[in-house]
């Protein structure tokens, strides 16, 4: 990847920064409600069934907008979704070794690496005040989530690999499929989490029974009406998702986005509060003003 003066024209940065936030709200909404339900499900059922789901739907859209069609970069566009499914299964392989809070904080390394792959692969000029926005907000994320040095092991490698690889994607939504339709991207995410999810689990059916358990190893759960109406919960939350972060980096600078990426863990913070009565103290809510002030120091740099 090489700079070029058409990755910055042609920018709508309103337009980028509010689908990031709400990409975010519904990407932490989606992840509160794995929280809860991750003793139902394994994660292979939750790929497969949420974008079966989603399927229909994005084909419906996708065609009557007239973008139901192979996407031109058809190679990045599948690079791109084996990079994000991968983010996701590092990302879970690493919970049942880490506290929440240590993985969380080691994930939200995450715009340090999209800052840093952004000058490496783009060629954009980050200022003093572009790397001070993302240690600002960094700084923020840990006084939230305070992990204790004890907490870290080999372990907190995969969420830092799950932000690398997350940093990647979108660097490649950037610089290879800025000209695909949202749509197309989402369409080939979820294609991809129901192949890869169906080969984890026909996988797993060949595991001996003591190994087969946990969120990642266990059978597929029976469904009743309470387990597929979360289904269709995650699958609203992923279709925001995914179409959100795809216009969010095709439209604006990844060194910008990716610091209102921090949004997530005040999101995180709200859900705490009305799903698992955890209200942040005043050290938390001062990690949210850094945060929030992160934001705004990312659009003047």
């Amino acid at each position: 990847m090489s700079a070029s003066a058409s990755t910055t024209s042609g920018d709508r940065l309103p337009l980028a920064v509010s689908s990031i936030i709400l990409t975010v709200l519904a990407l932490s909404l989606g992840d509160a409600l794995i929280k809860m339900t991750s003793g139902s499900f394994v994660i292979w059922q939750i790929f497969v069934l949420r974008s079966l789901i989603l399927l229909p739907i994005l084909g419906c859209l996708a065609f009557s907008l007239g973008s139901l069609r192979v996407p031109a970069a058809i190679g990045w566009v599948t690079l791109r979704s084996l990079m994000l499914i991968a983010m996701w299964v590092s990302y879970y392989l690493s919970l049942p070794k880490l506290s929440l809070p240590a993985a969380a904080a080691a994930y939200y390394t995450l715009p340090i690496f999209i800052i840093l792959f952004s000058a490496i692969f783009i060629g954009d000029r980050i200022s003093k005040t572009g790397w001070f926005a993302v240690v600002l907000g960094f700084l923020g994320v840990l006084l939230i989530l305070r992990p204790k040095a004890d907490d870290f092991n080999a372990y907190a490698l995969l969420p830092l690999i799950s932000a690398m690889l997350y940093a990647g994607a979108m660097i490649v939504t950037r610089t290879r499929c800025r000209d695909e339709h949202p749509l197309s991207l989402s369409l080939a995410l979820n294609i991809g989490f129901i192949i890869v999810g169906g080969v984890a689990a026909g996988i797993i059916l060949l595991l001996p029974m003591e190994l087969r358990q946990g969120f990642l190893l266990s059978p597929w759960t029976p469904m009743g009406q309470a387990e597929w109406i979360s289904m269709g919960l995650l699958a609203a939350a992923i279709l925001i998702g995914s179409v959100g972060a795809a216009i969010a980096y095709q439209n604006g600078p990844p060194a910008v986005i990716g610091a209102f990426d921090f949004a997530y863990v005040g999101f995180a913070v709200i859900w705490g509060i009305v799903f698992f009565n955890e209200a942040p103290d005043v050290i938390a809510s001062i990690g949210m003003i850094m945060i929030v002030g992160a934001g705004v120091l990312s659009l003047r740099q």
